[in-house]
C-alpha cells in the first residue's frame, strides 16, 4: 500500500484485558448500583414500567440456568428473532454469559434468509417472538440443523426459568461459566443485509463490542450524551432500532454500561406516542425518522397563512443553525427570530418528541443539510455518524462541541481511518471484526494483511480530521458516454422530499442518468389536500401534472449538486413501493439495486424506450 495516504485516528481510552467480556458490563453495573433503573417497557400496552438492574440480573441468571439445563455449550449459536423488546436483551445476555454466540435475526426475514443463517451458523435454537414468526421458520426444522423454536409470547422465558430450577442449576455455575469467557471469544454472528449477494456472517468478539461500548461512555466518545448528569439524574434513550441492527445492539450495551435508561419501543408505528410518554434525552435513528417528523409537521401546517407561517419559522431556525458555523455566530436578530419561531410555531415538534430531547445521533445514510439545520435550530444537538456491521457500530461520529454538519464526524475512540488513492475508506482498530464466518475468500477481500477493513465506501478526510462520504464504489454508474456517476449524492438529496418514499438513480451503460421514484403513499393524501387538489390513486398520481412538477422541482434542486453529465435527465414513478418482502429493500432499509432492476423492467423501458 502506498505511503502517506490521508489518515485520521482517535486512541482508545480503555485498557482491555483477556479476562474481560461483555458479561462484566452487567456485573459492574450491579456492583455499582443494583437498584438503579436499567430500562422501561410497556407491559400489555400499558404505561412504561421501570426495570431495575437487580431485576435484569435475576432474569438473565434465570434464563441462563434454563439454557444450561438444555445443554447450551460454549461456542454454540442461538438465534433471536424478535422486535426490540426487553426479552431480547435478557436472552442476549443469558447466552453470552454461558459463552454462547448470539445470531440476531430481523423479524422481517424470509424463510430463505433464515435458512441460510441456520445452515451457515449451525443454529439449533431460535427464540421467536410470536406464532407468526414461528410459522415463517418452522418448515426449516426438518431440513436444517434447526431443532427448537421457543415462542417468547407463549412463555419461552418462563419455561427456561422452570427448566433451570428443575435441573438444580446453581448461581455459582453460571458465574463460573461467565468468568471463563474471554475477550477474544466470539460473541455474535451478525449477518449483513446482502445488497450485492448472499448475506455474510460478520464475526464480532467480546473485545470488539467491549472496546466500542466502554469508550462510548468517555468524553472522547459520547460520555456527555449518555452518562448521568452531575446530580445523578440518568439520561434516557428510546431504543426503536431493531436489535438485529448493529446500532440497536450498540445502544443496548451502551445503555447498560453508561446508566442511560433504555426505553423499549417495539412498534415504530407508535413511535411518537412512545416519545411523548418516555420523554427521551437522546436516541439513535436513521435519517428517515428525522425526515418523517419534519414532513409530518409540514403536512399538518395546512395551507395559506398557516403554511406561510410554518415556512417562515423553518427558515428562521435553519438560518440560526447555519449562523452557528460562522465565527461571528448568529446575530441578535437571528436569535430573536428563532425564539419566536419555536414559541409560536415549532415548539409542538419538540413536544411530540417528548419535550426533553437533547441529543440525536443519525446514521445508516446521509442526512440532508436542510433537515440537519432544522433540528439543530430547534435546539437538538444532531450528530451524524458512519459505520458498518464490520466496525461493530459507529466508526466516526460528530460529538457535542465538535460538530461539523454535512460530515460523518471524526474517528470514534479505537478507530483509525485511511483514504486510498482512489478514494476508498479503510478502517482499522479494536472494534473491527475478525472475519466473515465460513468465508475466507470474502474475508481476504475485505481485510488486508495489516488489519485494514476495505469498506467499499468512498470519501475524503478534511483538514480537521472529519470524514465526508461520497458514495459506494460498487454503486458507481458508468454511462454510455463513459461518465462515472455516484448515485448516492442525488438519491440522498431526493429522499428528503415529502412525496418520495424511495428513489434509485439508474443509467449504467445508458445515454443519460434517470431515476425510479416510489411515492410515499402515506404523505400523498395530505400533500394533495394542502394544495386543494382531489384525492388520487397511486396510478393517477403517476401522471398527475402537479405531482410530476413537484418532483421535477426537487430533481432540479438535486441536480445543482452535480455536473450536467451526472444530472438526472428523466424520471418515472414506479407503480408500487419498493418492498422488503420482495427483496427490493434490505432489513437495514438499503435499496438492493439488482433486484429493483429485475422487478421493474417496465420502468426502465419508460425511461429509455426499451422493450
Amino acid at each position: 500500500m502506498p505511503e502517506n495516504l490521508p489518515e485520521a485516528s482517535a486512541p482508545s481510552n480503555f485498557d482491555l484485558t483477556e479476562e474481560m467480556s461483555l458479561n462484566t458490563l452487567l456485573q459492574d453495573r450491579l456492583a455499582a448500583n443494583p437498584d438503579s433503573i436499567f430500562a422501561e417497557r410497556r407491559i400489555d400496552g400499558g404505561a412504561f414500567t421501570p426495570i431495575t438492574v437487580r431485576k435484569l440480573d435475576e432474569d438473565v441468571r434465570a434464563a441462563a440456568k434454563g439454557l444450561a439445563a438444555r445443554g447450551l455449550a460454549a461456542g454454540d449459536t442461538v438465534g433471536i428473532m424478535c422486535r426490540t423488546r426487553y426479552e431480547w436483551t435478557v436472552l442476549d445476555l443469558a447466552v453470552l454469559s454461558l459463552g454462547g454466540v448470539v445470531v440476531p435475526i430481523y423479524q422481517t426475514s424470509s424463510e430463505d434468509q433464515v435458512q441460510w443463517m441456520v445452515t451457515d451458523a449451525n443454529i439449533r435454537t431460535i427464540f421467536v417472538e410470536d406464532a407468526e414468526m414461528r410459522a415463517v421458520v418452522a418448515p426449516l426444522v426438518d431440513s436444517t440443523p434447526l431443532e427448537h423454536l421457543p415462542v417468547i409470547d407463549d412463555g419461552a422465558l418462563e419455561d427456561l426459568t422452570r427448566d433451570g430450577q428443575n435441573a438444580g442449576i446453581e448461581d455459582a455455575t453460571i458465574a463460573e461459566r461467565a468468568a471463563a469467557v474471554r475477550s477474544s471469544d466470539l460473541a455474535t454472528l451478525s449477518y449483513t443485509s446482502g445488497t450485492t449477494g448472499r448475506p455474510k456472517g460478520v464475526e464480532l468478539t467480546h473485545a470488539n463490542l467491549l472496546a466500542h461500548v466502554k469508550n462510548g461512555t468517555l468524553d472522547k466518545g459520547l460520555g456527555h450524551v449518555v452518562t448521568p448528569d452531575e446530580d445523578g439524574t440518568q439520561k434516557r434513550v428510546l431504543l426503536f432500532l431493531p436489535l438485529a441492527h448493529s446500532y440497536g445492539r450498540y445502544v443496548q450495551f451502551l445503555g447498560l454500561t453508561s446508566a442511560s435508561i433504555v426505553g423499549y419501543a417495539p412498534d415504530t408505528k407508535k413511535l411518537i406516542d412512545d416519545m411523548q410518554e418516555f420523554r427521551p434525552t437522546w436516541f439513535v435513528a436513521v435519517p428517515r425518522v428525522f425526515e418523517t417528523v419534519y414532513n409530518a409537521a409540514d403536512a399538518k401546517a395546512g395551507t395559506g397563512t398557516k403554511q406561510r407561517l410554518f415556512r417562515w419559522a423553518v427558515n428562521a431556525v435553519q438560518a440560526y443553525s447555519i449562523a452557528l458555523d460562522r465565527e461571528s455566530g448568529p446575530t441578535g436578530w437571528q436569535r430573536w427570530r428563532r425564539v419566536v419561531a419555536i414559541k409560536l410555531v415549532l415548539g409542538r415538534i419538540l413536544d411530540l418528541m417528548g419535550g426533553q430531547l437533547q441529543f440525536a445521533i443519525s446514521g445508516g445514510a446521509a442526512l440532508s443539510n436542510r433537515h440537519a439545520h432544522f433540528f439543530r435550530g430547534l435546539g437538538i444537538v444532531l450528530m451524524e455518524g458512519y459505520g458498518a456491521t464490520e466496525t461493530t457500530a459507529p466508526a466516526t461520529v460528530n460529538r457535542p462541541g465538535l460538530i461539523k454538519l454535512g460530515s460523518a464526524g471524526a474517528p470514534y475512540p479505537v478507530i483509525r481511518l485511511r483514504i486510498t488513492e482512489d478514494g476508498e475508506i479503510l478502517i482499522a482498530g479494536a472494534s473491527v471484526f475478525r472475519g466473515y464466518h465460513n468465508n475466507p475468500e470474502a474475508t481476504a477481500d475485505a481485510l488486508d494483511a495489516d488489519g485494514w477493513f476495505h469498506t467499499g465506501d468512498l470519501g475524503h478526510i478534511d483538514a480537521d480530521g472529519y470524514l465526508h462520504i461520497s458514495g459506494r464504489r460498487k454503486e458507481i454508474i458508468v454511462t454510455a458516454g463513459g461518465k462515472n456517476v455516484q448515485p448516492a449524492v442525488l438519491e440522498n438529496a431526493l429522499r428528503s422530499h415529502p412525496l418520495i418514499d424511495e428513489v434509485m438513480v439508474v443509467g449504467e451503460g445508458k445515454p443519460f442518468i434517470g431515476a425510479l421514484i416510489a411515492l410515499d403513499q402515506g404523505m400523498l393524501g395530505g400533500w394533495l389536500r394542502n394544495r386543494g387538489l382531489p384525492e388520487l390513486s397511486l396510478e393517477e398520481a403517476r401522471s398527475n401534472p402537479e405531482v410530476r412538477d413537484a418532483l421535477q422541482a426537487a430533481i432540479d434542486l438535486a441536480n445543482r449538486k452535480v455536473s450536467r453529465a451526472e444530472s438526472i435527465r428523466k424520471f418515472t414513478i414506479v407503480r408500487r413501493a419498493f418492498s422488503e418482502a420482495e427483496g427490493e429493500i434490505s432489513a437495514s432499509t438499503k435499496v438492493i439495486r439488482r433486484v429493483v432492476l429485475e422487478h421493474f423492467p417496465e420502468a426502465m423501458a419508460e425511461l429509455y424506450g426499451e422493450g
